[in-house]
């Protein structure tokens, strides 16, 4: 059966700038919130949507996340155009990795042709938000589009990591620049610009046209952003999808969906977890009609213990996750991710504490990540001299500090 829609996420960039949390896993792996991957959030909105049919493009480190789909994102194989599968770089062109991320698509074009889709929806896989797909689908019929980009409104100042959006009234693209130094604002609004979210919906015949014409050219850097689009906006029919019309089901009356966080370095990082753990979440993860799929653990209930009238274990507009065991601690604006056990006298105050992590007594963190299995002897402190822990971790030039996977600590 020939599938509506065939998604295809490009998962294989090397963020480089989130290291050392990337020292060892590739971006879309690296865990956010307490208990996702980032790769969780473009995946449950695909299958929120009712897009079934799943290609995850990896390429560098890619373990850490091939296993993460292959244990928590397995469909049944009885159903056919019911997977979601990872596809490592296989080079089916050359002897060199993906070129930019048209090539990705285009070296992996045997697999839109094998599914032979209506339509493809090309997603990043490095992004947080939430977004019915099939709404942007419906669009991009509506409109008789070639190409749909999915775009948002972002300061000035803020336009040139992105590529530009010019539109006309019935939001047509008229013209398209990839990171410009000068971006062009919107006409009612000179402090914005509408910007590219990296998300496309593509005519199936029109996306295969385009590759292969990319392919032969020898001047292309075969990316979407500097080469594709702005061909197809001269000659063809793409069209702009305000995000921000995108309404989720189970969102509250009124409420715009205009959270759209490229976490792409470790500041970026740290705000977005940030954001999750206030009293009204910038962000809502408790949406029960729109749930953030992620791994099922069998840890037990987070515990909090009472060790006496002046010390009673607490966590203060804070994620806590399951496993967890804050043992007369304070914890404070922070997330705690599974399975952390913080043991008494300790405080942990705006810090990202993934999975195992163990703070030892008498301890003062501030403003950390910190990778999973890492255990911080009793009576240290971090977050207080950044200086010293310059000397030792790696450290923002915001203040935040980053211990990597599996540090060892010398007592």
């Amino acid at each position: 059966m020939r599938p509506e829609v065939l998604g295809l996420i490009l998962a294989g960039g090397k963020g480089t700038r989130l290291e050392p949390l990337t020292k060892y896993r590739a971006k879309p792996s690296v865990p956010f919130g307490g208990r996702y991957r980032i790769i969780d959030f473009v995946l449950s909105n695909f299958v929120n949507s009712g897009i079934y049919s799943i290609y995850v493009l990896t390429q560098f480190k890619s373990q850490s996340l091939t296993e993460h789909i292959h244990d928590v994102w397995a469909f049944s194989t009885i159903i056919p155009n019911q997977f979601v599968t990872c596809v490592p770089a296989q080079m089916n062109t050359g002897d060199y990795w993906y070129k930019g991320t048209a090539d990705a698509i285009f070296q992996n074009m045997n697999l839109i042709r094998e599914r032979n889709p209506h339509v493809v929806a090309i997603f990043g896989g490095d992004h947080i938000y939430k977004m019915d797909v099939s709404a942007m689908v419906r669009y991009h019929h509506d409109k008789s589009a070639d190409c749909t980009i999915a775009a948002i409104a972002v300061p000035i100042e803020e336009a040139s990591a992105f590529g530009v959006l010019q539109i006309d009234s019935d939001w047509r693209i008229i013209g398209f620049e990839e990171k410009p130094k000068n971006p062009t604002p919107l006409p009612n609004d000179p402090t914005m610009a509408l910007v590219s979210m990296g998300n496309y919906v593509f005519n199936t015949r029109e996306l295969i046209r385009s590759l292969e014409i990319d392919a032969d050219d020898q001047s292309s850097t075969h990316d979407f952003g500097k080469d594709i689009l702005p061909k197809m906006q001269k000659d063809g029919r793409l069209f702009a999808y305000d995000f921000r019309r995108n309404i989720i089901p189970g969102a509250n009356p009124g409420e715009l969906n205009d959270y759209w966080r490229d976490v792409g370095t470790l500041e970026a990082y740290y705000e977005a977890n940030m954001d999750l753990r206030s009293v009204r979440p910038v962000f809502n993860l408790y949406n029960k009609d729109w749930p953030i799929r992620c791994e099922v653990k069998n840890s037990p209930p987070a515990k909090f213990v009472h060790l006496g009238p002046h010390r009673t274990g607490q966590a203060i507009n804070s994620i806590v996750c399951e496993g967890a065991i804050i043992s007369g601690a304070t914890i404070k604006d922070s997330v705690i991710s599974s399975d952390v056990h913080v043991h008494s006298y300790s405080t942990v105050d705006g810090c990202i504490l993934m999975d195992s992590v163990e703070v030892g007594r008498n301890c003062s963190l501030r403003r950390c990540i910190i990778d999973k299995h890492v255990r911080i002897p009793d009576n240290t402190t971090i977050g207080y001299d950044l200086e010293e822990d310059k000397k030792r971790w790696t450290v923002t030039d915001g203040g935040i500090v980053v211990i990597e996977k599996s540090r060892k600590f010398l007592a």
